[in-house]
């Protein structure tokens, strides 16, 4: 076969846009190409085919191309697809991870890198291991300075090419701060180690350094094609463009629409900078998409539009509108999350595969109420890329606690929790104690508690820890007794340091949730009744959660966040949780970038669908063991009113059109095209804004539902739940923000 029909070949049956992403010119000075892939519009095979016809048309060997992609999957299933797609030699193409290929780049010029040939890759764990044992030795209070937190701070700063003379100094903090990351520089150094952050700074200080080498790599790669542009962090692009320096051209895919890593480092500024930085950048927007249909894709584009930020694009597709997106408006999460269930039953019922169902949440702490639904309806599911809610480490050592206040003899809580959080009871400690317990015949409890000297200062304080909280939660709610056991355990504390910790903390407070339902339960009423309520909810915790979670290889409904969903694709999805302040998450919709990434995070979770949709919200939500009345999330309102089924029980026999019309609970805004997006949240005095939760001293919780007026004169409609709904002058009613 010849290489004009080899390259031809390369392009059947690609639509138009894609061929010409494939196609693009090979000149000198070289044609830059920036493809906007939208979601399901066939990016990966885009890119595979561009490397493909570079190779069958000659106008690129194998080694002067040099492509990047963010995960090891795929990579490994771009080398598939070349291998059956064209006949050169492909393993001499540089394919992998940012950190794959500068690994590769260091382990070839090691010396210059100043590192050792055996040089070894330090892995999130290993590092943290390092942090700790560096604070250890210098004597460093890692209360003060928690290894977690700094490991976050060193990592930041290199993925911004910063090292630790670079760090900004504000204050004595950040100064220490500066001063642990050198020590910590050092100490890698010494014992021949790099972390993952480091590979990339070392890679790039070694172009940066070594011009002969840097002359290398720009003439011998001439061809370079990354994927997901969109989730390149500022350092990984000042990379490809030290790279690219020598003439290379760049051919970057990526959607701006969907950039939903920002907390990792991603910067989608990064594509905009691309058009402006390189010449000749040839823009071609991949806009027919091949997984949704019509409804689905309408209300994607209808929503992100509502974004300022971004280059844009239109997805459409020729498979039709398919069926309207089904909206819930359930009376609390209870509820919702029994309505996602029964749905999904029903959907296999009628021969849904069950691993082509999927339920997206915002937030991890989300899938307690869902997995307790989907257990007591028997359907087999599986929590995608994570833990069951009561397999998760913060929720297994909350319930050791709980454990040995409930029964000091379970030794197996005792040694989960006796050092967590850190209280100076290390290994050797517990080795002690085990053989005095073994010798005394008693549980380690028992041997803390008769310990003297040194030991009863660390394991006796412990010990006399439990009995406080013993003592203190004996006439306290079950859920008040989880509340306080998070606080005073020092668990809460510890977690407020992590950099991922505010994940864990809200499923703590999902704890204290399932505390309360299971505590207005009769059937746990009459469990209690023959041992307490706390023994009856533990029982609950080890047993119910045992069932329904699918084996190896079993098909399973998929629970996940939005986040692990990014790149996946299923028949059916169920977007929950859409209330103001969960999604979009308060901690992100405070400022205007933040409330952009929800956006584009909601875009994602809409995309996911190929042909059926559901959106669901709840009227109320538990919260820190409290019913809290909930806001609709505003992107409801963004959506196009024509694509939607309303499925609310409020309903009855109305038309969906008139129900729309006559105010459907959610939609009582005005159409999204109508008025700005900053005006959903307008600032009230005293920091309040609309669909915020507040207190009130008289009427409790509620949320802000209306404004009007301004300065003295601002008065807000609240909805109290139970007290009903009040307008208050904002001059008189003091009223407090509170969690959503």
């Amino acid at each position: 076969m010849t290489t004009e029909t080899l390259s031809t070949r390369t392009l059947i049956d690609l639509n138009e846009p894609q061929q010409h992403a494939v196609a693009l010119p090979v000149t000198q000075p070289p044609t830059h190409g920036l493809i906007l892939a939208g979601a399901g519009s066939g990016k990966t095979r885009v890119l595979t085919t561009r490397i493909a016809w570079l190779l069958a048309s000659g106008q690129a060997g194998a080694h002067e191309i040099l492509a990047v992609t963010f995960t090891n999957k795929a990579a490994r299933e771009m080398l598939a697809r070349l291998t059956a797609q064209t006949a050169a030699h492909v393993r001499r193409l540089w394919i992998g991870t940012f950190h794959g290929l500068c690994n590769r780049l260091l382990r070839l010029h090691h010396r210059e890198a100043n590192l050792p040939q055996t040089f070894q890759i330090l892995d999130v764990a290993d590092q943290l291991a390092a942090i700790k044992r560096l604070m250890k030795s210098l004597n460093i209070d890692d209360e003060k300075y928690p290894p977690r937190e700094m490991q976050y701070f060193i990592n930041a700063h290199k993925e911004k090419g910063l090292r630790a003379d670079d760090v900004e100094i504000w204050d004595n903090i950040t100064r220490k701060k500066a001063e642990i990351y050198a020590e910590y520089e050092a100490q890698c150094q010494r014992e021949g180690v790099a972390d993952f952050a480091e590979l990339l700074l070392r890679a790039y200080e070694l172009l940066l350094r070594q011009e002969p080498l840097r002359t290398h790599y720009q003439q011998r790669f001439r061809h370079i094609l990354v994927d997901e542009f969109q989730d390149a962090n500022r350092l990984q692009y000042n990379w490809l463009k030290l790279l690219a320096g020598g003439g290379a051209a760049m051919f970057a895919v990526g959607d701006d629409d969907q950039s939903i890593y920002a907390f990792r480092g991603a910067e989608v500024g990064n594509m905009r900078d691309f058009e402006r930085e390189f010449p000749d950048v040839r823009v071609i927007r991949l806009e027919q998409n091949y997984r949704s249909h019509g409804h689905i894709l309408a209300a994607a584009n209808a929503l992100i539009q509502h974004n300022r930020e971004r280059l844009g694009k239109e997805l459409w597709t020729d498979a039709g509108e398919g069926e309207p997106i089904r909206v819930y408006e359930a009376m609390g999460d209870q509820d919702e999350a029994g309505f996602v269930a029964d749905e999904t039953r029903a959907l296999v019922e009628e021969g849904a595969h069950r691993g082509q169902i999927a339920v997206l949440y915002r937030s991890n702490a989300q899938s307690r109420v869902l997995e307790h639904e989907f257990f007591a309806r028997g359907v087999t599911y599986r929590v995608y890329g994570g833990l069951r809610f009561f397999e998760r480490q913060e929720i297994k050592h909350a319930l050791a606690y709980l454990r040995l206040i409930a029964n000091p003899a379970d030794d197996a809580a005792f040694l989960r929790v006796a050092n967590f959080p850190a209280r100076g009871i290390g290994a050797r400690s517990l080795e002690n104690l085990q053989a005095s317990a073994r010798q005394i015949n008693a549980s380690l409890y028992a041997a803390a508690a008769s310990l003297s000297g040194k030991a009863a200062v660390t394991a006796g304080g412990f010990v006399r820890l439990i009995e406080e909280m013993r003592v203190q939660t004996q006439a306290l709610s079950l859920p008040e007794q989880i509340e306080h056991v998070i606080e005073h355990s020092g668990l809460a504390g510890h977690y407020q340091n992590e950099k991922e910790g505010q994940e864990r903390l809200e499923n703590l407070d999902e704890l204290i949730n399932a505390a309360a339902v299971f505590a207005n339960d009769e059937e746990a009423g009459r469990a209690a009744e023959s041992g307490g309520m706390l023994p009856a909810f533990l029982g609950y915790a080890s047993l119910e959660f045992g069932e329904h979670q699918a084996g190896e290889g079993e098909e399973a409904v998929q629970l996940m966040t939005v986040h692990a969903a990014k790149g996946l694709e299923f028949d059916v999805v169920f977007i929950t949780g859409l209330e103001q302040g969960l999604f979009p998450h308060d901690n992100a919709a405070s400022e205007a970038r933040g409330l952009e990434e929800e956006r584009r995070l909601m875009y994602v979770a809409i995309t996911r669908a190929r042909r059926r949709l559901y959106l669901s919200s709840a009227q109320t939500r538990m919260l820190h063991g409290q019913t809290r009345y909930a806001m609709p999330s505003q992107f409801l309102a963004e959506l196009p009113p024509e694509c939607l089924k309303l499925l609310s029980r409020q309903k009855a026999a109305r038309s969906d059109a008139a129900f729309w019309r006559e105010g459907f609970a959610p939609f009582k805004r005005p159409p999204a095209a109508t008025r700005a997006p900053a005006d959903f949240a307008p600032e009230l005095p005293g920091g309040l804004k609309l669909g915020m939760n507040v207190r009130h001293a008289r009427f409790g919780f509620g949320v802000i539902t209306d404004a009007k007026g301004s300065g003295e004169e601002a008065r807000v409609e609240v909805n109290f739940g139970s007290a009903g709904i009040k307008w208050l002058a904002l001059a008189y009613a003091q009223l407090k923000p509170a969690p959503p």
